[in-house]
Formats: C-alpha cells, sequence, structure tokens
C-alpha cells in the first residue's frame, strides 16, 4: 500500500515574512491520519486553524494567502511546495505571525526542515486527486491546463519583457518519474523587479525582501552578486511556486500541468474549476505499490539521500 506520511518529530524555524517584514516563528508538527495539511496561529486567541483547501486561497497578490475565522497566513506556497516535493501529507504547522518565513526565497530550507525532522509512513492509503478529463481556464493571453496523466508532470512557459529573460531559460518540462525535485526545482528562488518594489511597499508588500531572500533585477540586470543558481531559475521559481499551488487541493495530483504565463491567481483559478466538475477528477489509492506511478513508490528513499544543505 502506498501509505499517507508526516513527520517523526517536531521540529522549529526563525525568519521574516517576505510581505509584512515580521519576525515569525514555525514550529512543524507530526499530525494524525487524514488531519491534512493544518496552519494555526498561535499568536493570536484560541490559536485558530485554517485546513489547506482550494477556496481557503483568498489572496493571490504576490503570493498565495488562506484566510479562514478570521485569521490569514500569507506565502504559502513555498513550504507547500516543500510538502508536496517529499510526500508529506498531514503535518501542523504553527505561526507567531501572518506570514510563513520566506528563508532564502527558495523551497530548499523547508526541504532540510522536514529532512531533519524525518518523514514517517502512516497506516492508511495516500489519496490522490485523478485528472480524468482535460481541463482549461484562460484570461486573456495567459492560460493553464490539467489533463490526465499517470504521474505528476509539468511544462511551465513564461514571458516578461526584460533583457535578462532573453538569455535565460523560459520554458520547462519536468516529468517527476524521472526528474528531482530537490535537485531541479527548490533552489529556485523567488525574484521580482526594482520599479516595483515602490509600488510594493506602499501596498504593504515585499517590506522583508532583500536580496538575500529574493533574485533582484533593475531594467537591465541581475543586481545579487552570486547571480543565478539554475539559469532557467526564474522559469523554475515559477514550477516551484505552481507546485505549492496545486497542492492547496489537500492532495497530490495525478495529471499533466501546463501553464503560459500563469501566476498564483489563475493556478488557484484551475483547481477551484477541476473540483467543481465532478466528472474532471477522482480519488485514487493505491492498495498494490507496484501499480502507483514510478516516482511515488519510492518518494521519501529518493528524497532522503539527496539531502541538500541551505545555499
Amino acid at each position: 500500500m502506498l501509505k499517507q506520511r508526516t513527520l517523526k518529530k517536531q521540529i522549529s524555524a526563525t525568519g521574516v515574512g517576505l510581505h509584512n517584514g515580521e519576525k515569525v516563528t514555525m514550529t512543524l508538527r507530526p499530525a494524525a491520519v487524514d488531519t491534512g495539511i493544518l496552519f494555526r496561529r498561535v499568536d493570536l486567541p484560541n490559536s485558530p486553524e485554517i485546513k489547506v483547501q482550494a477556496d481557503a486561497v483568498r489572496d493571490t497578490r504576490m503570493c498565495s494567502a488562506l484566510e479562514f475565522n478570521g485569521a490569514r497566513v500569507a506565502t504559502v506556497e513555498h513550504l507547500m511546495s516543500a510538502l508536496a516535493g517529499l510526500g508529506v501529507d498531514n503535518i501542523i504547522i504553527d505561526l507567531s505571525a501572518s506570514e510563513v518565513p520566506i528563508m532564502d526565497g527558495s523551497s530548499v530550507p523547508f526541504i532540510y526542515l522536514l529532512q531533519s525532522a524525518g518523514i514517517a509512513e502512516q497506516q492508511a492509503p495516500k489519496k490522490f486527486i485523478k485528472i480524468k478529463k482535460l481541463i482549461e481556464v484562460v484570461h486573456q493571453d495567459k492560460w493553464v491546463r490539467f489533463e490526465p496523466y499517470h504521474g505528476f508532470k509539468i511544462d511551465f512557459t513564461i514571458d516578461f519583457p526584460h533583457p535578462v529573460f532573453e538569455n535565460t531559460g523560459k520554458n520547462v518540462k519536468i516529468d517527476f518519474a524521472d526528474n528531482s525535485y530537490i535537485k531541479e526545482i527548490s533552489r529556485a528562488r523567488t525574484f521580482g523587479f526594482m520599479h516595483e518594489v515602490e509600488y510594493l511597499r506602499a501596498n504593504g508588500l515585499a517590506r522583508g525582501g532583500s536580496l538575500d531572500n529574493a533574485i533582484v533585477l533593475d531594467e537591465y540586470r541581475i543586481l545579487n552578486t552570486g547571480g543565478l543558481r539554475y539559469e532557467d531559475e526564474f522559469a523554475k521559481h515559477k514550477v516551484l511556486d505552481a507546485i505549492g499551488d496545486l497542492y492547496m487541493l489537500g492532495h497530490p495530483l495525478l495529471g499533466a500541468f501546463t501553464a503560459y504565463k500563469s501566476g498564483h491567481a489563475l493556478n488557484n483559478e484551475l483547481i477551484i474549476a477541476l473540483l467543481v466538475d465532478s466528472e474532471a477528477w477522482e480519488f485514487a489509492t493505491f492498495e498494490d505499490v507496484a501499480t502507483a506511478p514510478v516516482g511515488f513508490n519510492d518518494q521519501v528513499m529518493q528524497f532522503s539521500s539527496q539531502l541538500m544543505p541551505q545555499t
């Protein structure tokens, strides 16, 4: 049986929020079977909980933010991406402020924390959402699409009117039967443009952003002295974000995801469109691991062997 997964022990980290600039302590805790992914605002009275699900995403301005019963948790997508990458089904995430720490702008620090805590299998079948037919959402020249596929693969294309993007990869195709999330996606950092900073900060965003946690571009070049981690780091970060956004379904996907110039809002619209069409998806489990898609069966083993230091 392909089993659900949680952490072996709790682990904590401290950082700052990318948008609110506030210091935050995050504690990742093991959770029981079928808990799902649960955020708790431990700084608020009675520690209100927000369970990750598609309709809990209420704000997609420059991040994915969850809201429920008056509580808010922003910039969850990088942590969600790491949880998807390591196949974690059940976890409780305590936060002392309204935003997940940005760390270095990628998902590597979260991968490191999760692997340090250890991944434990649980005595219940892992539940997938299986795509049964094509679902597409189009907004002008931007679009996203789900199609049936026995596995999980992504084809993502970006297009920004900036000279740096002319010399970096604009398209990433990755099939997780053959490719490693940790080695090929997890180190890709978020990015932004200097000319947007004043506007963003006036609107309460990017107050914690710096060259330590984002790739920053002026009108002509990258300002970070270390350059890029991947030659196609911009496109790979969009893949990283999308993996986190799609995991707002609360379950791993079996299907193909294709995107052109998509972002958090369009990604969320697609999963909402999927869920409302009862003929487009179904739950799937694998009592016989031999019938599971390549890559899911040995996910914990392969990721544990790829433990990476924070960079």
